[in-house]
């Protein structure tokens, strides 16, 4: 599903370079359900942006889903991370302005799907989430909880064979965490691959496999085993 062999990302300005990742392995299977730790500016957030293809890398090879990403077209990226890649944040990026069925609607329109295709996607995925009787409704209107189910339902609308969420119990309280986390769980269930990025141990340990990124380089806590081959040491660390 996703294989990414020695990727490395280096922000460049006129005076410093940032390694963000530095080498990095990571090979996740259809299916799985793999949890992402690591301290802040360990580079969690530069992996997750080049996995759902929203940044380029420097070097390395990254093949999502069976293509070659390398050297895509930003239109072409666009198209890939549309089809394959459904994305779950922390702060829910819903749309104000509009309610639940129009703010799972946006994507799809973006794809150019006809509207009865469309209306059928949505309802299912709200419903799927236990909203089905609030797609009229407004972000406002909703819990933390609600609105967090209410994004995955955006997400999964678009039927993803990649699910990259980030962070997405972080604004929650600890029950709701639980329950957004026991959906995400019913959702890989069905097929659906995730890669959570977590800061909480708990959530990260109920994931089939968890791996640990630190300074752009990543170590797969599950196995034991080191996912990295170390590169050129860095003129500074990454804040990503």
């Amino acid at each position: 599903m996703l294989h990414m062999q020695s990727v490395s990302k280096i922000y460049r300005t006129e005076l410093v370079e940032t390694h963000a990742l530095r080498s990095l392995d990571l090979h996740v299977k259809e299916g799985e359900f793999v949890a992402v730790t690591g301290p802040s500016g360990s580079g969690k957030t530069t992996f997750l942006n080049i996995a759902g293809l929203l940044e380029t890398f420097t070097s390395g090879e990254f093949i999502l889903d069976g293509e070659n990403v390398r050297g895509l077209s930003d239109d072409a990226r666009s198209r890939l991370r549309n089809r394959k890649i459904g994305f779950i944040f922390q702060g829910f990026n819903l749309i104000p302005d509009l309610n639940l069925f129009d703010n799972c609607d946006v994507p799809l329109r973006y794809r150019g799907m006809p509207a009865s295709e469309r209306k059928l996607r949505i309802e299912d995925a709200l419903g799927l989430v236990g909203l089905g009787s609030r797609t009229r409704h407004y972000p406002a209107e909703l819990s933390g909880g609600q609105q967090q189910r209410a994004a995955i339902a955006r997400a999964l609308a678009g039927s993803p064979r990649l699910l990259l969420a980030d962070e997405p119990t972080g604004n929650l309280d600890s029950q709701m965490a639980r329950s957004v986390l026991e959906l995400l769980e019913e959702i890989n269930a069905q097929g659906t691959t995730i890669i959570m990025v977590t800061h909480d141990p708990e959530l990260a340990a109920r994931a089939q496999r968890n791996v640990h990124i630190v300074d752009g380089m990543a170590t797969d806590l599950s196995a034991g085993a080191s996912l990295t081959r170390e590169a050129t040491a860095p003129a500074s660390t990454a804040d990503a």
